[in-house]
């Protein structure tokens, strides 16, 4: 697996954040140094994501590169695919994780979360042209539509129990194996739906040219969170380091950056 070695990066952006109290930003802890490794899928814009120069880049890199600066600790990055990713935590082959990652209960018996760092809504992203359903209602109605998801992903969840019949098995459901083969197979008219948080949603849209849209309303929101193996005692000193983004400003910044000026095309 590739590797990439930060001490330091330049300091960027996020989206929609969970409040954190200023009581709670209290004196960061020196971890003198401290590897920590994390992992990533660098397929997940603007969150992580590779520009058009190689380079990986994102909200989440920012974001990592802040804390780094503050708890004293040089980080190391590894890729992974998404199916190998909680594993790979639970099983301490890695010191974390974050790719956008819902903290949800069933997750809970494998790793251990952060504090959440971002509140995100599901969204419908449809091509520019598409007419025969505007919500999720009328999306389900029609059974000659399909949408793409990547199996054990909250987008694949949603659009089981939330947007079809709850049969995980519904032929309706195209599995793929990254978001971005979603959206491409979305584009390449051989589904007709994705989903994603508003995150990835809103980034890959705006990157669209006008190729896609998005429809209907929100379905939900969803917190994110880094993960850790279980007892790990990066915890406590990961929640201390996002209440100080939070409290001071930094984590408003990376919104800024990533949620509206890349919108923007910058």
């Amino acid at each position: 697996m590739m590797k990439t070695l930060f001490n330091t990066a330049p300091l960027a952006t996020a989206a929609l954040i969970i409040g954190a109290t200023c009581a709670n930003a209290q004196a960061l802890p020196d971890l003198e140094g401290r590897e920590v490794t994390v992992a990533v899928e660098n397929a997940y814009p603007p969150l992580q994501f590779i520009d058009g120069a190689g380079n990986a880049i994102g909200w989440e890199y920012d974001a990592l590169a802040e804390i780094a600066q503050r708890l004293n600790i040089t980080l190391v990055y590894e890729n992974f695919s998404w199916d190998a990713m909680i594993p790979a935590v639970s099983q301490s082959q890695v010191d974390l994780a974050v790719n956008g990652i819902t903290i949800r209960e069933d997750r809970m018996e494998m790793v251990d979360f952060s504090d959440p760092y971002m509140t995100s809504q599901m969204l419908m992203i449809v091509r520019a042209d598409e007419s025969r359903f505007t919500d999720a209602i009328s999306f389900a109605a029609n059974p000659d539509l399909l949408m793409a998801a990547q199996p054990g992903t909250t987008p694949f969840y949603v659009g089981v129990y939330d947007v079809l019949d709850g049969d995980e098995a519904n032929p309706r459901i195209i599995g793929v194996e990254t978001f971005g083969a979603a959206v491409a197979a979305l584009r390449s008219g051989d589904v007709d739906l994705a989903l994603s948080d508003s995150t990835a949603a809103q980034g890959y849209v705006s990157a669209s040219d006008g190729a896609l849209k998005i429809v209907g309303e929100p379905l939900g929101a969803e917190d994110f969170g880094f993960i850790f193996p279980k007892g790990s005692a990066l915890i406590e000193p990961f929640n201390a380091a996002i209440a100080s983004l939070a409290a001071d400003g930094t984590l408003r910044a990376l919104n800024t950056k990533w949620f509206y000026d890349y919108s923007m095309g910058q």
